[in-house]
Parts: structure tokens; sequence; C-alpha cells
């Protein structure tokens, strides 16, 4: 490929294919566009005359998009300021918590099992938004790609299922429910949030941004156990 333009149509054509049948299928949790969208690139990339390699050099530039994207999440967070501040020291303590056992329990989990040190790096951002998991699992010697699938997972499943697991525990708070959706599903845990409405999609975004953060600041600290 010598020019970005056909990675660019592919992507454009998958989402938009992926998201028609999101529509028509009455907008399922478990199918996202993101998924339905992953895989039918997959199925370009494999029909058409382009390897991975080619495409993800020519449509790197679109991730870059998700850093503004994410940034533009501070809108509604501004809106729901009052709520949230009026919560500050349980909604800190619970992501700070949140954070670290989702971390820790999946790298315990694959340690045991003798997950090799690299997949392990690939694994700990799991529950972070894609553009800060890509980045520290690059820099913690993982493998972006697995990251990135591994992250869009999490995310399907947190969506599809938190919300019914707060029905069957008769948890009503939006903002409880936004929380949750935001630090186990990242962007799409907040999506869903923002489906359901403004106050749980605001606390959502709050725990996906502090959980990004907090997890880029304290995953490089276990570089060093992850490489050996």
């Amino acid at each position: 490929m010598t020019t970005p333009a056909l990675a660019i149509v592919m992507t454009l054509a998958a989402y938009m294919l992926s998201l028609s049948l999101y529509r028509w299928m009455r907008c399922p949790s478990w199918a996202p566009p993101m998924l339905t969208g992953s895989v039918m690139l997959a199925g370009f990339i494999v029909m058409l005359p382009v390897d991975y390699d080619s495409y993800y050099l020519d449509a790197h530039w679109l991730t870059l998009l998700l850093g503004p994207a994410t940034v533009g999440l501070a809108v509604p967070l501004y809106e729901q300021f009052q709520h949230i501040k009026q919560l500050l020291i349980p909604v800190t303590v619970s992501l700070i918590v949140g954070s670290i056992t989702a971390c820790a329990a999946t790298l315990l989990i694959a340690w045991a099992l003798g997950v090799s040190p690299p997949i392990l790096a690939s694994l700990a951002p799991k529950s972070i938004t894609t553009p800060i998991a890509i980045g520290v699992s690059e820099g913690l010697g993982g493998y972006p790609g697995l990251t990135a699938g591994i992250v869009t997972v999490t995310g399907i499943f947190a969506a599809s299922i938190i919300p019914p697991m707060a029905a069957l525990l008769r948890c009503q708070d939006p903002r409880v429910m936004g929380l949750a959706l935001g630090l186990n599903g990242h962007g799409l845990g907040t999506a869903r949030g923002f489906g359901i409405d403004a106050q749980t999609g605001a606390f959502a975004s709050l725990a996906m941004a502090l959980n990004g953060a907090l997890s880029a600041i304290l995953l490089p600290l276990l570089a060093g156990w992850l490489t050996h």
C-alpha cells in the first residue's frame, strides 16, 4: 500500500456496515460496532491484497483520534461536577481499590497458569481505554495488537454483564452503575453508560479517565516483574 487511502476506506466501510448491523439488531450490548467492525475489517484484510503490517502503518494515524475523543468526555464530567464533588472520597477510594483489584487479579491468575512475560504485559492494561492501554503495553514489552483485542473483549463483557448484574443486585443508583461500567469496561462501558442516561455516562467517563491515569502510573512499576 503506497497511500493510506485503502486503509481509510476499509476502516470506514467496516465501521459503517457494523453500525448498520448494530442498529438492525436493535443495539445488542454483546455485539457493538467495535466488535463486528473488527471482524469485518479482518475479513477485508484476508480477502484483499493487503497485509496487516501495511494496513497498521497506513491506518495508524486513525488511532490518534482516540486521544481527542477521550478528552472530549470532559464535557459531561463538567456538567456533573457538583455530583462528583459531593462523592469525592468514596469515588476515589472505589476507583483505587477497583483499579488495583482488576489488574492484580488478572496478572495473578495468568501468572499462576504459566503465561509468558510478554503476554502478562499485554494482559496488564486490559481495563484501560485503548489509546492508553496500547502505550502501556508497548512500554511493558507486550504486544499492542493483542492488548487492543483484550481491551475490546473486556469492554464488551463488562458492558454486557454489569447492567443485568446491577438489576439482579437491585442497584438503581446511576452513579454506582457508571463507576462500574467505566472502571471495568473503559470506552465501551462508558458508551453503554451514556446509553442509559447522562449521569451514568458521566460517572463512567470519570472512572475510565482516572483508572487510565492511575494504571499508567502504577503498571510501569511492575515492568521488572513482568519481564522476568
